[in-house]
């Protein structure tokens, strides 16, 4: 499979992808994508508003008890980890940072609850820059189904995609396997009669 004719589709059919999360800066997108962990984008965005409306910036997230924003916050799941981390990065961000969520990977990753996707998410939607692929479910089952990666777990097959992607595809291509794997390359049902994809996937059934 051609990586550049892979590229080619996906820029047709996807050719403006945008994260489905709801922020307004830069702290409101690092929080969603903590809240984001085993949970729909669909939820979180249910649940920020009243979140950010009680806790509008990391000043106000920084004094605020954990048990007060698991009670905003528990239908994401996992909750009381995720309050007891939304505290301490807000924390942090406030005594380390001057309440500024930092713009360097090896920083955001010193931050309670963010790991390689969230930075990479925070900066790659804020700062439009493309320091490494993110890969959630769909992003690693796709990559897997098209033969990109054949390793376990996310960051080893972003450290394939990495090597097979041009840099400056990394953001988009996230974005753009997430649309389709939303529309077309569902888990439980897969829709390969009408994938723009299937005469390049491997794993795509042989057509009648």
């Amino acid at each position: 499979m051609s990586v550049d004719e892979l590229l080619r589709r996906l820029d047709a059919v996807y050719p403006d992808p945008e994260c489905a999360l709801h922020y307004r800066s830069a702290y409101e997108l690092t929080v969603a994508v903590v809240l984001s962990a085993q949970c729909t984008d669909k939820m979180v965005n249910e649940v920020t508003p009243d979140l950010f409306a009680a806790y509008p910036t990391v000043y106000e997230l920084a004094d605020a008890e954990a048990s007060d924003v698991e009670h905003i916050i528990f239908r994401t799941g996992f909750y009381r980890n995720k309050a007891k981390h939304l505290v301490g990065m807000a924390r942090r961000v406030r005594d380390e940072f001057g309440g500024e969520i930092p713009d360097e990977f090896d920083d955001l990753v010193t931050l309670p609850g963010v790991a390689r996707k969230t930075a990479n998410v925070v900066l790659g939607e804020w700062h439009k820059r493309p320091n490494g692929v993110v890969v959630d479910t769909h992003v690693g089952r796709i990559s897997t189904l098209l033969g990109l990666s054949a390793a376990k777990g996310p960051d080893k097959i972003a450290a394939d995609l990495e090597a097979a992607l041009p840099q400056d595809h990394w953001i988009r291509f996230s974005l753009q396997l997430i649309e389709h794997g939303r529309q077309v390359c569902v888990a439980r049902r897969p829709d390969c009669a009408a994938c723009t994809l299937a005469d390049i996937c491997p794993t795509a059934p042989a057509a009648p």
